[in-house]
């Protein structure tokens, strides 16, 4: 389930980046709330207990920042080209 939600929670926090002024301190925060938030919505989706599905929103908010941090810090180099 953590899967299926890491993808939309990197879109939302994107678009709350471009749309609002917000510190970058506070976007794993926000990640994680959406996350959770996206977890707790998605009990048409799935049998899974209401413990588990915020645990996989936690946990997708989270990779979702790590996601995109990990995107972000490449600056196109290889170990060669350094």
């Amino acid at each position: 389930m953590a899967t299926l939600i890491v993808p939309i929670v990197t879109g939302v926090v994107q678009a709350v980046k471009v749309g609002f002024t917000v510190t970058k301190n506070f976007l794993p925060l926000i990640a994680m709330v959406l996350g959770v938030a996206l977890g707790f919505v998605a009990y048409p989706f799935s049998d899974i207990d209401t413990a588990a599905r915020l645990w996989a929103g936690g946990i997708a908010g989270l990779a979702s920042v790590g996601l995109f941090e990990l995107g972000n810090s490449r600056k196109g180099e290889t170990k060669e080209g350094k």
